[in-house]
């Protein structure tokens, strides 16, 4: 792989511990949005130093088709982007269960709009380090006339290092063939360069379709963005009323998402807690799924054996709907115990990245979290994220008797989201110096 012209945000893991921040811009002025996309040619770091210390802490650009049109691309480059990029995360909607509360028409402003034309990411492990890296990003754009902020999130690790559910989070991560980083799942082969990075050989043993031209598609990849908004109290009171014990609680909240709360998962300790096994990175993702069909251990319906079945049995091929997950943390926490709804915005931004929009995303969205008939599963949605009405159930296999819950309602509200190409460095400075 061509690290040194690829973004570190592509293929880098979130830290463990990190600040982060999600700037989206409007461009007004052709000419001034190649400048700042030049400039921030020089700012965007690489993945070719992935064990440096420097590589936690690293911004990223990445651009919707909106964008690319306001920078003045030719139609043919326009033309030749994915069809979902073309037509935007808000228009496919109702394939991505982005309905109800989270219809585009409730998103959180400019989320949706075409007014959203560059998405300037930054993480680090710290504040103090993500400041000084977005300093030099804001040394880029503040002097450029022509080009707005619209739109700011800043995102935190919790206090508790989980996520606002109060499950651990950024356990899962792929291997990707050539790029030096190693995966978290040992019974996992590294995945094709191609799956994720667009220029090389994907699953399939094909070349993924890349935008004309070949400078301007090399090395990038696709990203969705997605502000998704929890309701923790709604969550913590729907496992209070359906356990008969606090102990309860925890084994139906590990259910649920296929994981103890302490990062454990249920392939490994299906009985009880083992927050030891939950911390150690080792350990933590290092399981399978074959040898537990029925799901004593995994029920087949939890968020994360959807998401990812592994060698479970399914309809299709898992391998060619993997894709890189990273999460962050919005808003203040829920004080523990609280079981009323404050009426504070908190929840996760999340970042997919992949080669193929339609086959990774979007099939694991429709196909596996928002149904369940690719998984046997029949029409049940997810139980943490699915869009459930009230109505929804979750089986918790048990033997004899199944166990049965029932009243499953909306615990995960969509507020806004993006699709954007994440060019190359190489392409970065192509578009900056396109003839005017």
């Amino acid at each position: 792989m061509e690290l040194a012209d690829i973004q570190s945000g592509v293929l880098r893991p979130r830290p463990s511990l990190y600040a982060a921040t999600y700037l989206l811009f409007r461009i007004d002025d052709r000419k001034a949005g190649r400048e700042l996309v030049g400039r921030l040619a020089a700012v965007v770091a690489s993945a070719a130093h992935p064990r440096s210390p420097a590589a936690d802490t690293w911004v990223s650009v990445a651009l919707t088709h909106s964008g690319l049109r306001a920078l003045g691309l030719p139609q043919r480059s326009l033309d030749s982007f994915a069809w979902e990029l073309r037509q935007g995360m808000a228009a496919r909607a109702h394939a991505l269960g982005d309905v109800g509360e989270s219809n585009p028409e409730r998103w959180e402003r400019p989320l949706g709009t075409p007014d959203v034309h560059v998405v300037l990411t930054g993480v680090s492990p710290d504040t103090v380090r993500l400041e000084a890296a977005l300093a030099r990003a804001r040394d880029v754009f503040a002097r450029i006339q022509g080009v707005e902020v619209i739109w700011r999130q800043d995102c935190h690790a919790l206090s508790t290092c989980k996520e606002p559910f109060g499950y651990r989070d950024g356990i899962s991560h792929p291997a990707v063939e050539g790029s030096g980083i190693p995966g978290t799942n040992r019974h996992e082969p590294p995945l094709k360069a191609g799956e994720f990075v667009l220029g090389y050989p994907d699953e399939t043993g094909s070349l993924p379709p890349m935008p004309w031209p070949d400078v301007l598609g090399r090395n990038g990849t696709y990203v969705a963005f997605r502000k998704l908004h929890q309701r923790v109290a709604a969550f913590r009171r729907y496992l209070a009323e359906n356990a008969s014990s606090p102990e309860d609680q925890e084994r139906i909240a590990a259910k649920m998402m296929g994981r103890w709360r302490s990062g454990a998962p249920l392939a490994l300790c299906p009985a009880h807690d083992d927050p030891k096994l939950g911390a150690d990175p080792e350990r933590n993702n290092d399981f399978v799924y074959g040898d537990d069909p029925i799901g004593y251990a995994t029920p087949p319906g939890s968020h994360s054996r959807r998401a990812n079945p592994r060698d479970a049995s399914v309809a299709g091929v898992v391998r060619l709907h993997r894709m890189i997950r990273r999460g962050t943390a919005y808003g203040p926490e829920l004080p523990e115990g609280v079981l009323e709804d404050d009426g504070v915005d908190r929840g996760l931004m999340f970042a997919f990245v992949g080669a193929h929009l339609g086959r990774q995303f979007e099939f694991v969205q429709s196909e596996w979290i928002q149904s369940g008939s690719s998984l046997g599963l029949g029409d049940l949605e997810d139980p943490v994220v699915g869009t459930n009405d009230g109505s929804g159930t979750f089986t918790i296999p048990t033997h004899p008797i199944p166990r049965r819950l029932k009243g499953l309602s909306r615990f995960v509200v969509m507020r806004g989201g993006e699709y954007a190409f994440m060019p190359g460095l190489r392409a970065l400075e192509w578009i900056a110096g396109l003839p005017t």
